[in-house]
């Protein structure tokens, strides 16, 4: 972007920014445009609004339909006061095809985050998603893709006060960062995750516009977007495959509440309402309460994929062969079917390695089969009637239920991890008789109702449970922070997407479980998505360079061979290391950084091991010091979160102060995994980070290079 092809106003030009008529002020003319697209949306709104259903439905069934459609439209349509309506403009060289416009003509279009058409139908404001709209984040001076300028807005609070040229079929015009785009990136943040719509960089579109049928994984290190990648991708499939995706459904997976708290704003602000969020935990729940909690030795078995293979053999080992021949009344006749044939009947169930349950109910319609060819064969001419008579036959029944009994997961489950007899015979060649052990509870349950589940267990309840009878499946699922699933949980994830298509995103680097993610391509097969085509991304736009230097220093330890992140933002001053000689002063010298940082815009994130948060946060009460809890919004009396490391995985703050990084770690189980934990911690800064320390640092990070006090 050369200096003759940039045109940058503010509200200080000598232009009256409150004129919005004057024809030679152009920023007046695009404070126009933005007015009048307001008032088309509410226009919009208010002809949905005025829809009366009683005109075009005749029952009450397809009036609640009708009317939830209705409701949701119009919360579609909300106008949010401090999310700008358009946020860039492209002017075409040549005109664009309606199609590709979605019915407009001419070669000028304003790009947002929802699309607004006037009265009479032309759009105003075109989706961010449309085809049209796509060389707005793809176009460059190399490949203009026929736009003569790229223009994009700045906005203080809601009103425009800025735009930026970029003329790219110019050919003296050269690729230089955008300052409309480099302070839209850097823009304090307040409250949950905001959608970076504005901001998405080729390399990152390319992921979100991908193809609904292909499933995508993204390794992306701190700052990289790829959980906002992953949501906009959501949102674009959304807008590709709407009918599709309607009926068949779309969930976000999340590594726990607050997180998904922290992320649950970024959709409706594009306009999607539907889209469910969960955690695994809620996936796998199915009634249970997580009550137990496992060590980590036995939670790695547990999580391990070769438990898939105990809990199959363990189902099927319900399943007894006949020994007696079966005889089924009907009138005045007996039909005798020998114990050989039942035996071949169930051993070709078996074979074809049906679900349990599916096999189940197809024993009794087999064994009428084989009645009937016996009444053919005496002369008889029985139907699918007498069929379905004989198979619900007291004799029959009595047969599949000493054959094929039913089978409940959770009692299954139950008897896996209490009878050692029953866990030995099925997890032979499977398991060693240690990792036996550390499965066998030292106190079984009496009941289900009474068992004290731990979060694998339900897992494994899961994974019984879909081998009985199919899990159903969504269209497409995308789960954040999946470097921390174990093989099982993958499992458990790819069960609500195997006729759908999956968005994995995570960082080898940041996986803080026992069992975390070794490779991608490991991960991909446990979901069953071997075929996933996994994308880097590499490039920082929110963590400072000095910060994510510093965070990087730990990965030759924590994941060696993975490339750092390469930030493009240069922050003077963002990395501050503070060491505080006698340990009594460490909490002091905490509640002054925390002040230090409340000076900035912005939020705050006090982050600290888990095991410190209670001594801090009565810290922080009696110092009269008002903060939150992770995820929540903040407010006028609060922009300081304390945040255990725990879960700080996905957040993000303005400014960080990170207490004690030698507790950060000892909160682990092992060195690796606290380096893990620690390098996440580190991450979380957008701005600045302050770290405290009275312990020493771990040796990666005690060298000099850093700012310290």
């Amino acid at each position: 972007m050369s200096a003759h092809a940039t045109e940058t106003t503010d509200p200080n030009d000598a232009s009256d920014p409150n004129d919005a008529t004057d024809p030679t002020d152009p920023l007046a003319r695009e404070r126009a445009h933005l007015t009048a697209s307001r008032a088309a949306l509410r226009a919009m709104r208010a002809d949905v609004e005025a829809l009366d259903i009683r005109d075009v439905t005749a029952n009450w069934v397809n009036a609640i339909v009708l009317q939830a459609q209705i409701d949701d439209r119009i919360k579609a349509l909300a106008d949010l006061a401090h999310t700008p309506l358009f946020f860039g403009r492209l002017d075409y060289l040549h005109p664009v095809g309606g199609e590709l416009a979605e019915g407009a003509e001419g070669e000028r279009f304003y790009i947002g985050r929802r699309h607004v058409h006037d009265a009479d139908g032309d759009p105003m404001v075109i989706d961010w998603r449309a085809p049209v709209s796509q060389p707005f984040y793809r176009a460059s001076p190399q490949d203009p893709q026929d736009v003569a300028t790229r223009r994009r807005f700045g906005y203080t609070g809601g009103e425009l006060t800025a735009y930026e040229d970029e003329h790219l079929s110019d050919p003296g015009e050269a690729a230089t960062v955008s300052k409309l785009l480099q302070q839209e990136i850097e823009r304090p943040r307040v409250g949950p995750m905001r959608d970076i719509v504005a901001t998405i960089q080729p390399e990152q579109d390319e992921i979100v516009r991908a193809g609904l049928a292909g499933s995508v994984c993204v390794q992306g290190g701190p700052g990289t977007g790829k959980t906002a990648v992953g949501l906009h991708r959501v949102a674009y499939l959304l807008y590709a495959h709407r009918e599709r995706l309607a009926r068949t459904g779309t969930l976000v997976i999340g590594p726990n509440r607050s997180f998904l708290h922290y992320i649950e704003q970024v959709l409706p602000a594009l306009g999607e309402l539907e889209v469910q969020q969960a955690t695994v935990a809620d996936l796998v729940a199915g009634g249970h309460e997580v009550r137990g909690e496992d060590s980590a030795a036995t939670a790695v078995v547990k999580g391990d994929a070769r438990m898939a293979e105990v809990l199959r053999r363990a189902v099927r080992s319900h399943v007894t062969p006949p020994t007696e021949a079966l005889m089924v009344v009907r009138g005045s006749r007996r039909w005798r079917i020998p114990a050989y044939e039942l035996t071949e009947i169930v051993e070709e169930l078996l074979a074809r390695d049906i679900r349990y349950g599916a096999a189940r109910e197809a024993l009794p319609q087999r064994i009428a089969h084989a009645v009937l060819v016996r009444m053919e064969q005496a002369g008889e001419a029985p139907d699918d009637r007498v069929q379905d008579a004989v198979a619900r036959n007291a004799a029959v029944k009595a047969a599949v239920k000493e054959i094929w009994p039913v089978v409940d997961p959770a009692k299954l489950v139950l008897r896996l991890l209490s009878d050692e007899a029953f866990l030995a015979e099925h997890a032979e060649g499977l398991l060693t008789a240690e990792e036996q052990k550390l499965l066998l509870w030292t106190k079984p349950a009496r009941s289900v109702r009474t068992a004290r589940w731990s979060a694998a267990d339900l897992v494994l309840i899961d994974e019984a449970g879909d081998l009985v009878e199919r899990t159903p499946s969504l269209g497409h699922v995308v789960v954040d922070e999946a470097q921390d699933l174990s093989p099982m949980q993958y499992r458990a994830v790819g069960r609500r997407c195997t006729t759908g298509s999956a968005t994995v995103l995570g960082d080898l680097a940041q996986g803080t479980t026992p069992w975390a993610t070794r490779s991608w391509d490991e991960a991909l097969a446990h979901l069953g998505k071997p075929e996933a085509v996994v994308e880097e991304l590499t490039a920082g736009f929110r963590v400072p360079r000095e910060v994510i230097a510093y965070a990087s220093r730990l990965l030759p330890a924590i994941s060696p061979g993975l490339a750092a992140v390469e930030s493009v933002r240069e922050t003077p001053g963002s990395l501050v290391v503070r060491e505080v000689a006698d340990p009594a002063e460490l909490t002091d010298a905490v509640l002054a950084a925390c002040r230090e940082a409340l000076v900035h815009e912005g939020s705050i994130g006090l982050i600290a091991a888990d095991a410190r948060v209670p001594a801090l946060a009565a810290a922080l009460t009696a110092a009269g010091l008002p903060f939150l809890a992770p995820g929540e919004e903040t407010t006028a009396e609060s922009r300081l979160t304390l945040v255990p490391a725990s879960l700080a995985k996905g957040l993000e703050y303005d400014y960080v102060v990170l207490d004690e990084p030698a507790a950060v770690v000892d909160g682990e189980p092992d060195a690796r995994t606290g380096l893990r934990r620690l390098y996440v911690c580190l991450t979380r800064a957008v701005s600045g980070l302050t770290l405290l320390h009275s312990a020493p640092l771990p040796e990666a990070l005690a060298t000099t290079g850093a700012a310290t006090s």
